[in-house]
């Protein structure tokens, strides 16, 4: 299995990125907000989950350990593919998904496109109890992040997802955690 790649990204679109390594280009199917972000000719490491059909090997990159473990734990609920929990993981932050699960809220993943009540119930119940096995109540509380708030505000001014998504991975990554600033930032992404 390959767990990871390091390497420089040599092209992308709105849901791949071409990672060449060792002078070999892998596609590597990422979260949107991910696609849309990072910069061609520019080194980027992804913890990544092979997935084995039997005409096709297709890879999935994450920026995070934990959103490679959330997509490994998606693609096990009966009914959701590798496409599907992708799609999860770009429409909605993985703050808000544990969120979702373990306070038992399927209306929440009405925003992801191809998720319906049914899906959305199965996915809760199947991840319930292990997502809560996790996480202790002062880790969970941690869980309500700047990130999640400022997802909020920017859908309440009437971006979508997707767009939200993508101007909050366009904040740089040593800005504070203030919500005034990261919302300001977010705006200005908008506005270039």
């Amino acid at each position: 299995m390959i767990s990871s790649i390091k390497g420089e990204v040599i092209s992308s679109d709105d849901h791949s990125l071409v990672v060449q390594n060792g002078g070999i280009g892998l596609r590597v199917f990422v979260p949107a907000a991910l696609a849309a972000s990072v910069e061609i000719n520019r080194p980027i490491t992804l913890f990544t989950h092979l997935v084995v059909r039997e005409d096709n090997l297709s890879l999935y990159g994450f920026e995070k350990i934990e959103e490679r473990d959330l997509f490994n734990e998606l693609i096990k609920v009966s009914g959701i593919g590798p496409k599907i929990a992708l799609s999860i993981l770009s429409t909605l932050p993985v703050p808000l998904i544990y969120q979702a699960v373990i306070n038992e809220k399927p209306e929440i993943f009405n925003r992801v496109p191809g998720i319906g009540l049914k899906t959305a119930q199965k996915m809760i119940i199947t991840l319930h109890d292990k997502l809560k096995a996790e996480y202790s109540e002062d880790e969970f509380a941690g869980l309500q992040t700047i990130e999640v708030e400022l997802l909020d505000a920017l859908t309440g001014l009437g971006y979508s997802v997707v767009e939200a998504q993508t101007a909050i991975q366009s904040i740089p990554r040593n800005t504070p955690d203030d919500l005034e600033e990261r919302l300001r930032l977010a705006l200005q992404y908008f506005m270039s």
